[in-house]
């Protein structure tokens, strides 16, 4: 992989399955944030939902290569489904520091998952070692984010409007981005429901992946424990 991209963008996650949502935001990200990269990082296995029936990390994986295929700029990582163990956040970043030594690491997530960011391990390591950028999602709203950290964090929170120029703010690193944006209404469990119910996923996730899961018979008998 080359070393010499100046802006990496980082979205794991558990990717059961990678959706039509996933990939707007990846998109819009990338380019508001002109990111020269973005790694789809999918977990071996994820510490925040042990009790949700998961499809493997192969097939999830899988996915992923084929959701991302036609954008030059993501590219799927095996960073976490290579290491047989629970996924934590701050040995992928440090493993991706290694990688990329020079670069500026963004770590992409949804407002949700950032509301549980004290449940991560050594959070404010990883607080501390590259900038966040949040993104908006229905029925989460951005201004929560304000309350979940303590006031020093809370500093380097700005909501990134259309009026923001990326590259002059980004010069005080790291920091805490709000991003605003008109999220998909979709979500990997109900992906999950429609499939064990036999309905139809299509829009939901791109046809390849479509294809992929109804080849390889997943979620069909999966229990929701979401």
């Amino acid at each position: 992989m080359e070393k010499s991209l100046k802006k990496i963008g980082l979205f794991g996650g558990t990717f059961n399955p990678i959706h039509n949502g996933h990939l707007k935001v990846a998109l819009e990200v990338s380019q508001r944030f002109q990111l020269d990269k973005i790694l789809f990082i999918p977990c071996y296995l994820p510490p925040h939902k042990s009790g949700q029936e998961i499809a493997s990390a192969s097939d999830r994986l899988r996915m992923v290569e084929l959701a991302i295929a036609p954008f030059a700029r993501f590219e799927a990582s095996t960073l976490e489904v290579d290491r047989p163990e629970t996924s934590y956040s701050i040995v992928t970043l440090e493993r991706v520091k290694k990688i990329y030594s020079d670069a500026r690491i963004y770590f992409i997530l949804g407002i949700d998952a950032f509301l549980e960011i004290k449940t991560w391990r050594e959070y404010e390591r990883v607080l501390n070692s590259c900038s966040f950028i949040v993104v908006s999602r229905p029925g989460f709203p951005l201004e929560q984010a304000e309350v979940v950290l303590d006031p020093p964090w809370r500093e380097k929170m700005m909501v990134v409007g259309p009026e923001i120029k990326i590259e002059e703010v980004e010069r005080d690193f790291p920091r805490i981005y709000l991003f605003p944006m008109n999220s998909l209404n979709i979500s990997a469990k109900e992906i999950r429901a429609k499939r064990k119910r036999g309905e139809p996923i299509s829009g939901l996730v791109p046809e390849a992946v479509e294809k992929y899961i109804v080849e390889n018979n997943l979620y069909n008998h999966h229990q929701e424990n979401d």
